[in-house]
């Protein structure tokens, strides 16, 4: 996958921004304009992720995130890229989430290739406007469940309502995955799995559990909840777990935002029952994918350092590292 993005991304330039039409007509406007007014930064930490997904296109097929980002998400998103560029910064704005979806797109991929055509079932937990029901095409033999607050999933509905509706959008709006089930669950609450398996899904069956950018906003103890669920979960089927753990110092870069935190999720993961825990970094040759080309890059610094090191030797600068990390769990 690195070589064949490395071929699409090399002489790539940044487009001026283009919102599309859609964002403009009223319902959708509005919608917008009342998610802003009333959610807070773990629910607006969707739309982010949505327009860092959608301005990196030539990386990231995602042809809904726009919709789903929002015109005030794409413009703030858009000028930090302008600006990084302006400055030739050695790291593009979104590089980090560009990298983060593609190594999860890879991961589930991979992990459904290694149930060797079994029924096989992909949870989302804190989904957002994650879209992979409708773009990845290894779902189309997948049950998919989208977990997250019934607010964030209605936004999400009304907007993909919209975009069926329009003929610009229709096809990008077309389900890939085999169902797609929606389950409005907080999973700081005790009664998530249960709503899970209300949704129609089987705990025999084998799954892929996606927990991308969602941990670090938990506290210790609902984080350490959420996996332990899921791999007791794993005693039962084969389970595969894709999830991004910020270490220590990356919490420091929102205290109030941020709460759960490894240093050490492949020491973490085992003694909750996990096995063959593997973890990556940024730029590691999992984690790269054409878009860190240059060799001075804050992520190759930190990969040269040891992982227990949180302030870094040269600028005394906190040692921010993004873990992506794969695991797995079976039955006894």
């Amino acid at each position: 996958m690195s070589e064949e993005h490395d071929g699409e991304l090399e002489g790539q330039t940044w487009r001026e921004l283009k919102l599309p039409e859609l964002l403009f007509t009223d319902p959708v406007r509005k919608l917008h304009a009342d998610v802003e007014k009333e959610w807070d930064a773990l629910r607006l930490s969707a739309c982010q992720t949505a327009a860092g997904r959608a301005l990196w296109k030539h990386a990231v097929r995602d042809p809904l995130a726009e919709l789903l980002a929002g015109e005030t998400y794409l413009k703030s998103f858009y000028e930090k890229i302008k600006k990084d560029r302006i400055n030739n910064a050695r790291e593009i704005s979104g590089v980090i989430l560009a990298v983060r979806t593609l190594w999860f797109d890879s991961k589930i991929e991979a992990a459904l290739d290694s149930f060797y055509g079994g029924a096989a079932q992909v949870v989302l937990l804190g989904a957002g406007m994650d879209a992979r029901a409708y773009r990845l095409n290894c779902l189309k033999e997948t049950d998919v469940f989208e977990v997250d607050f019934p607010d964030v999933l209605q936004m999400k509905t009304t907007i993909l309502q919209a975009a069926t509706e329009s003929t610009n959008y229709r096809h990008q709006a077309t389900m890939k995955s085999k169902s797609l089930n929606q389950v409005a669950a907080d999973i700081t609450e005790s009664d998530w799995l249960q709503k899970l398996q209300k949704s129609g899904f089987v705990p025999e069956k084998n799954t892929v559990w996606v927990l991308e950018g969602i941990l670090y906003y938990l506290s210790h103890s609902h984080a350490m909840e959420v996996l332990k669920i899921i791999s007791q979960n794993g005693n039962l089927t084969r389970t595969v777990l894709l999830a991004d753990f910020m270490n220590k110092p990356s919490t420091t870069l929102s205290s109030s935002v941020f709460h759960f935190y490894s240093d050490w999720p492949d020491h973490l993961l085992p003694s909750l029952g996990f096995s063959d825990v593997k973890l990556s970094q940024i730029g590691d040759p999992d984690a790269h994918f054409g878009l860190l080309n240059d060799p001075l890059n804050l992520f190759n610094k930190l990969r040269s350092l040891p992982r227990s090191i949180q302030t870094h030797p040269d600028d005394g600068t906190p040692c921010c590292r993004l873990y992506l990390v794969q695991a797995e769990g079976s039955p006894n």
